[in-house]
């Protein structure tokens, strides 16, 4: 039977023509890029012909600011860790937000036992950081600020533009984390206002393991990796050629065909929530209405336990998730949840329905067919629904 895969915020296919590109660089069998003689000049150029695409991905101008990662999480661990330490004795105090992956958060963490400062700010009950209270954390002492640009529960995105403005009229280094953004939408690192940017091949339909970090030049960042001179000398180690090279033609198609994915995604979303209301009741759209990713959707439904939810569905062959993949398995409320203001209760009740080019309107309607038999299942046995609705 046909599994209706609705979770691709945590993982999505690899194209047809990606694969094909990975076929045929296993087949080539390429020398080390770093190599002088020819069969490694070969291999140079097929790496830089991928970090060409990539960069054309995300609009940078010089090819040589992009730095290939073994994915998002690496990606956002060097510029996090490399700005501080490159930086520490101009200062050690970071600005970010409450509601950042678990890469973010836990990068910043080993930070802090290191003697570094942080200031988290709140944001709003769709997930929104205000940029003027990123202003107004900015110290003297400031030498980082990390805000997502999209976030991966909810699907919100964020102000970026605006507070790229602000830490270039305050010197301040500027990371943004775009992970779940990038292929996915339109993004400009210019018009953006970042120093750095990380992003994985799997968002835009690539392989996993192989991301990268966009470090505009002239950015102080020390490498995370001490070895050889690849990469730039920013990043140590022979590089995941084959990866890259389907990376690269992950992000030539994603350049492509933007426009018709961004209509198709967003009709996705708008069936879904124009349709919800009919099929089930009592629920909290937790996605920002205008400032979001187009394939993503966060539902808090009242009165049950999401992963309850998930089990079911997936007895259905129907696949959502409750929470971003890297927390799975946390028996803790969703941290993101709780800043934008659910309380435990309604944040244990959440769905992340996340899909991909792939997926059709008729997948959304068996999704809401089976939801809604799954709902009233859980709904039915629950003493607290039972009691509410009795009253």
């Amino acid at each position: 039977m046909k599994i209706i895969n609705l979770d691709r915020i945590s993982s999505n296919p690899i194209l047809p023509e990606v694969k094909d590109a990975m076929i045929a660089a296993i087949r080539k069998d390429f020398a080390n890029p770093s190599s002088q003689h020819t069969p490694g000049e070969e291999a140079a150029e097929a790496l830089e012909k991928a970090r060409q695409a990539v960069a054309d991905l995300i609009h940078c101008e010089n090819p040589r600011e992009v730095v290939f990662t073994s994915g998002g999480t690496e990606s956002v661990n060097h510029a996090i860790k490399g700005v501080a330490f490159a930086n520490m004795e101009q200062g050690k105090h970071i600005v970010t937000s409450n509601i950042e992956h678990n890469a973010v958060i836990r990068s910043i963490r080993r930070l802090k036992s290191m003697g570094f400062k942080v200031t988290s700010i709140s944001v709003d009950p769709y997930g929104r950081v205000n940029p003027q209270d990123v202003a107004d954390a900015i110290q003297e002492d400031t030498i980082l600020v990390s805000i997502m640009h999209s976030n991966n529960e909810t699907g919100t995105i964020q102000p970026i533009e605006a507070i790229g403005k602000i830490t270039r009229e305050k010197k301040v280094i500027f990371h943004c984390d775009a992970v779940d953004s990038v292929g996915v939408v339109r993004l400009d690192v210019q018009k953006l206002g970042v120093d750095l940017l990380s992003f994985a091949s799997n968002t835009f339909y690539g392989p996993t393991g192989v991301g990268g970090l966009y470090i505009r030049r002239g950015t102080k960042v020390w490498p995370l990796l001490d070895g050889g001179i690849q990469e730039n000398n920013k990043r140590a180690g022979a590089e995941n050629l084959v990866g890259i090279v389907a990376m690269g033609v992950a992000a030539e198609l994603a350049n492509q065909h933007m426009e018709s994915r961004l209509d198709h995604l967003n009709g996705l979303k708008k069936k879904l929530l124009d349709e919800l209301p009919e099929y089930i009741d009592e629920y909290i759209i937790n996605t920002h209405p205008e400032f979001s990713l187009p394939n993503l959707l966060s539902i808090s439904v009242k009165y049950i336990e999401g992963e309850s939810v998930v089990l079911m569905l997936d007895d259905e062959h129907i696949s959502v998730s409750t929470r971003s993949a890297c927390a799975t398995g946390s028996l803790r409320a969703s941290h993101v949840l709780l800043s934008i203001g659910r309380n435990h209760a309604d944040a244990q009740g959440t769905l992340v329905v996340s899909f991909g080019v792939d997926n059709t309107e008729a997948d959304i309607t068996a999704f809401l067919t089976a939801l809604q038999n799954v709902v009233t299942t859980l709904r039915n046995i629950s003493p607290l629904y039972n009691k509410i609705a009795k009253s």
